[in-house]
């Protein structure tokens, strides 16, 4: 099949027009640099890495309904058979997370169920590929136990875990008693330079974030425990170099986060690369690709040469979005084998050209066919009612009034966030939300607004309440960080000089999607006031006071209480400058997006009463009358605006509607 670098050489040509080609033309292999070069007792070994797969069989997103170009098993097994043709010595491996994730997942789980015997989609795609072994991730815990064993007994490849064991932690972590097999040894024939074959042994080690403990507790508490990822490959790496393993590589589903070893890291596998006698390392949970732009500066990390702490490692992406590639150079010194070369690339299934979704690989038949009738049977899930909705879920009005599209996210973030800090230190705190409307009109047009009207709810409109495929993150901030995060989201307004007529609201530099309101807590808006930050998050008027009577529980707010606020990972992450909030108060990152928060609370409220609580409103203006614009279709819910005195104002641009709002 055509190398990556072919395809460059035959630019112009449209990489889609090819894509047919590519499967006819496997007479034209690439050699791996390393494979050419290899003599006499040297070997070039690849070891290729899907992680974060997350149930994405088809290039297909269940949640809007329609293909995607960026996603799917059965493309990445396309590079997989490209990689295998370029080497001569190859074993394929998966990180962790393939089991949750997507419809098909939840399809599999709530409706048709696992029994004995009984073959999950995901493991008959897996099993087409020829996997040499596999590790958990933190999301194969999140139906519970029994499902996950019932789902792995169908892997024709074998499942290693080094540091969850079955509820005690013994004295010494070799004698732990786990759910898995903390390592295995594959006794391999490899082929030299000159054509040689030779015996090796490769040693395959897996580890799951200890956060398991916490994100799946209502599964695990008393039935599982786990250890610190670092301490536990101390303990076992050495037994698996005295077994005669040749080479030690982790399958670490574990991100890459500090360089310091510190007790139960969720992202350790900067410290875990450096634990003497691992060979090699592969990673994933963070849905990142290494090497990749995001690690050019991360200390303990080489991101030109593909290592993490000097040893040769990668990221695969995620939803198959990449196939994690090291390529080892390999030379044998008597009746053991070396490291002597390594390079690493996390190779894609697709690219963008002029901001459009390229694919670069087909679907693999086979890997379509292993999951297709649960495919059928998950379009037809998604498009089926999951609940019911007591009130019409949309957000023309999302800008100027206390909006249902906008609660309902809010209730869900509630929801799950309570839950998730049940047994944590911030248990006893209150916990607010913060959501902002995605579908708000402006750039996109006058019908581009969420609207899914009363009754029946399917999955597939959770897409149309969420758009982005989102983290749910918990900050921990205190009164006055919550009044500035308000400041800060009413910069989207216009300031209006009192006694003024038909003022524009809406400042249009401002995204919609910055524009948060924080659920738990009531306030007024006063438009008279400058905005104090800019839509950048400048300070722009520093005693700038557009947030009024903030109360909690009735109360004005004490602005030294601590609060919990749900939020999601673009801004915990510290997206959209909003003052002081970034990973510095971030103390829960969820496994889960918001969308399949969504899904499960709409699942287990059965009808779900998205009403607008009037939780906030503009302030009054004497005399005063502003301006917006939202989509023809708002007329139907004008009548059911809280806490605003709204009217048509004719015809605007554009195909908008025009109201004015009385303050």
């Amino acid at each position: 099949m055509k190398d990556q670098r072919i395809l460059d050489m035959l630019h112009p040509i449209s990489r889609r027009s090819l894509l047919s080609g590519i499967a006819a033309t496997s007479a034209l292999v690439m050699v791996h640099p390393f494979t050419a070069r290899a003599a006499a007792n040297q070997a070039h070994l690849r070891i290729m890495e899907t992680t974060d797969l997350h149930v994405h069989v088809f290039p297909y997103d269940y949640y809007g309904d329609k293909p995607n170009d960026t996603m799917g098993l059965a493309r990445t097994a396309s590079i997989i058979d490209q990689m295998r043709a370029e080497a001569r010595n190859s074993i394929l491996i998966d990180n962790g997370d393939f089991l949750q994730g997507n419809p098909m997942g939840d399809y599999v789980a709530y409706e048709r169920g696992m029994k004995d015997g009984d073959l999950h989609p995901i493991i008959a795609a897996m099993n087409v590929l020829g996997y040499d072994c596999g590790t958990l991730g933190n999301h194969e815990f999140n139906y519970g136990l029994d499902y996950m064993f019932k789902v792995m007994a169908g892997a024709n490849f074998p499942m290693v875990c080094a540091n969850v064991t079955k509820g005690v932690l013994a004295a010494n972590p070799l004698d732990d008693d786990l759910f898995l097999k903390p390592y295995i040894i594959l006794d391999r024939t490899i082929t030299d330079g000159t054509g040689a074959e030779h015996p090796i042994r490769i040693g395959l080690i897996g580890f799951v974030p200890p956060q398991i403990m916490t994100w799946d507790a209502r599964h695990l508490t008393g039935k599982a425990a786990t250890r610190d990822i670092v301490k536990t490959a101390e303990a076992w790496v050495p037994q698996m170099r005295e077994e005669g393993a040749d080479l030690v590589i982790a399958l670490s589903h574990s991100g890459m986060g500090q360089q310091v070893w510190a007790e139960n890291l969720e992202n350790a596998a900067i410290p875990l690369a450096a634990v003497d006698g691992i060979d090699a390392i592969v990673t994933g949970h963070s849905h990142l690709d290494f090497p990749g732009p995001k690690f050019a500066d991360m200390a303990g990390v080489d991101n030109a040469k593909g290592a993490i702490s000097g040893k040769p490692g990668v990221m695969g992406g995620f939803w198959g979005s990449h196939l994690g590639l090291i390529d080892l150079m390999l030379e044998r010194d008597g009746t053991s084998w070396k490291v002597t070369g390594h390079s690493s690339e996390a190779r894609p299934i697709y690219e963008r050209v002029d901001r459009k979704v390229v694919a670069l690989v087909p679907d693999k038949s086979e890997v379509l066919a292993a999951a297709q009738a649960d495919h059928d049977a998950t379009l037809a899930y998604v498009r089926t009612a999951v609940g019911k909705t007591s009130a019409p879920l949309h957000s023309y009005f999302a800008l100027v009034a206390d909006d249902p599209s906008v609660q309902i996210v809010s209730q869900a973030q509630t929801w799950y966030i309570t839950d998730m800090l049940s047994q944590t230190e911030w248990k006893d705190l209150p916990v607010l939300s913060a959501a902002a409307p995605f579908k708000a009109g402006g750039r996109g047009g006058a019908d581009y607004y969420t609207d899914v009207p009363a009754g029946d709810i399917a999955i597939k409109n959770v897409a149309d309440l969420y758009l982005y495929p989102n983290t749910v993150q918990a900050v921990v901030i205190n009164g006055a960080q919550v009044k500035d995060w308000l400041e800060m989201s009413a910069g989207i307004f216009n300031q209006i000089e009192a006694g003024t007529q038909d003022a524009e609201l809406i400042n249009g530099d401002f995204p919609s999607y910055n524009f948060d309101v924080i659920d738990g807590v009531t306030y007024q808006v006063d438009l008279t006031q400058p905005p104090k930050y800019s839509s950048k998050g400048d300070l722009l008027n520093p005693d700038a006071n557009r947030i009024q009577n903030l109360s909690y529980n009735g109360q004005a707010i004490d602005l030294e209480q601590k609060f919990v606020v749900a939020t999601n990972n673009y801004r915990g992450g510290g997206g959209g400058n909003f003052p002081e909030i970034g990973p510095d108060k971030v103390v829960f990152q969820a496994p889960d997006t918001n969308r399949d928060v969504i899904v499960r609370f709409i699942v287990e409220q059965g009808t779900i009463n998205p009403s607008a609580d009037g939780n906030w409103r503009f302030a009054p203006v004497k005399d005063t009358t502003v301006l917006f614009s939202t989509g023809p279709r708002g007329k139907e819910f004008v009548n059911d605006i809280k806490g605003v005195s709204i009217e048509p104002a004719g015809e605007g641009t554009d195909g908008f509607a025009l109201y004015r709002i009385k303050l």
